[in-house]
């Protein structure tokens, strides 16, 4: 894709109704690897659509790559305040993870743990299942500012982290999910989930 139309499709996200309406599986743009982002955008443009990405999160998932909104850009945002009881956040190693914008991230495994649990999509509305991933890995990123960073991170951020990249990569969660453990969202819920008060186990990207 050319960068005057990409520049042309984002500014037409930009202007869409919120919420957006997440790209879901079937469509092509999932499955193709991202291009990695080399300043396709203008840098104010780049910085607004981080911003909106991250806007769309709060009560709605923990991650937003870019493919997702049809923005076949090496582009991602995750933030997870993980408001779960502590008995699950400790399960799972759900911590807080602060904003984080990932520009043509590479995640490296560490250590050969894996933590199984269910995991969800946006775009792949109403199913879940359970996905083996490492416990830990390193990220190495830039923001959205052109600035390379390394970390690591473990538990539930890096799993965030592992499914987002797999979006940069045209790998959606079903492809990496113990078949048997699919199940509808209701369904989980109904006879899986670990409850919180309100009901609800937000845990999709």
């Amino acid at each position: 894709m050319g960068r005057d139309e990409l520049v042309e499709r984002v500014h037409a996200l930009l202007a869409a109704p919120r919420p957006w309406a997440v790209t879901q599986v079937g469509d092509p743009v999932l499955r193709r690897p991202a291009e990695p982002y080399d300043g396709q955008l203008p840098d104010a443009l780049l910085r607004e659509l981080l911003d909106a990405m991250f806007r769309h999160l709060p009560g709605v998932g923990v991650g937003l790559a870019a493919p997702q909104v049809g923005i076949p850009l090496a582009l991602a945002v995750i933030e997870d305040p993980a408001e779960v009881p502590p008995e699950i956040a400790a399960e799972r190693e759900r911590v807080p993870q602060p904003p984080l914008e990932l520009v043509n991230p590479v995640v490296t495994p560490l250590g050969s743990r894996y933590h199984a649990f269910y995991e969800g999509c946006l775009s792949v509305e109403g199913l879940t299942a359970v996905v083996a991933r490492h416990a830990r890995v390193r990220l190495a990123a830039c923001d959205g500012s052109g600035r390379p960073y390394e970390m690591e991170l473990s538990g539930w951020p890096a799993r965030i982290a592992q499914h987002e990249t797999d979006h940069l990569n045209g790998i959606l969660y079903l492809d990496r999910a113990e078949p048997r453990s699919l199940s509808t969202v209701a369904n989980y819920e109904r006879f899986s989930a670990p409850r919180r008060e309100d009901g609800e186990d937000a845990h999709r990207a």
